[in-house]
């Protein structure tokens, strides 16, 4: 945090965070106390849709962590940098929410001869 103040050294900083007891924590309130021009606010409990971390977060995990036993360090490296190109390779812009339903095409029309 102190980082991002240096970085802006003028007007108010807003944090925007979740729920991590460390973003809450005792030493974290004191500092923010010492700096009144960084806002603290959280991401209200139970709306981790608001944080767009936390879809990107879902989708690398399944592509590189979800069940899978791993021996060591190494190879969970290797199945993060795996992931991180197989993800990047296809990587589109973020769109948050559901895709919107395909349109229907005009349905078959059926004729019956007698």
């Amino acid at each position: 945090m102190q980082l991002i103040e240096d970085a802006n050294p003028t007007g108010e900083i807003w944090l925007v965070t979740d729920n991590l007891s460390s973003h809450n924590s005792l030493s974290t309130r004191t500092w923010l106390e010492d700096h009144p021009r960084i806002r603290h606010a959280f991401i209200p409990v139970g709306a981790c849709w608001l944080n767009p971390q936390e879809g990107r977060w879902r989708i690398f995990r399944k592509t590189a962590l979800a069940g899978r036993s791993f021996a060591g360090p190494a190879e969970i490296e290797h199945a993060t940098r795996l992931a991180t190109s197989q993800l990047n390779a296809r990587a589109r812009p973020w769109v948050g929410g559901r895709p919107a339903p395909p349109t229907r095409l005009l349905r078959r029309r059926y004729v019956y001869i007698q």
